[in-house]
């Protein structure tokens, strides 16, 4: 079992990879940081599909959490007084506010300042498309 939480994040999406280095420069938060393109995503117990879509906070036991409760529990993992920002963001309905801004971000990230291409939304696989 794994002794601290990992949160995972998009290597390929410049916005993504500058937040989680950005974070990790403010906050020194008490978790380690893997792209999911280099993750044990099965050991994880993540998808691939699960992780393209948001980020993804992996607790020692195994809970996985995505999109704002992941940044909610970053912020609580940090040092100083961000937990208590993070301990908000876990509480209705300031939860429910951060879930929509989450998702605004995560769909137009590619036009966010330090996106590449990689960051565009990907289009549905054959697979994943509704008849």
């Amino acid at each position: 079992m794994r002794s601290r939480p990992v949160l995972v994040y998009d290597a390929d999406c410049g916005f993504g990879s500058s937040s989680v280095g950005l974070a990790e420069r403010l906050l020194h938060p008490r978790c380690t940081t893997t792209p999911w393109q280099s993750a044990d995503l099965d050991a994880l117990g993540v998808t691939q599909e699960r992780a393209e879509h948001e980020a993804l906070w992996v607790t020692p036991t195994g809970t996985v959490y995505g999109g704002s409760q992941t940044v909610a529990k970053l912020l609580l993992s940090a040092r100083g007084a961000w937990p208590v920002l993070g301990a908000l963001l876990m509480l209705p309905p300031v939860r429910w506010v951060a879930h929509l801004v989450y998702r605004w971000v995560a769909n137009n990230r590619s036009r966010l300042p330090g996106s590449t291409a990689a960051c565009s939304p990907r289009p549905p696989r054959p697979a994943d498309r509704t008849h």
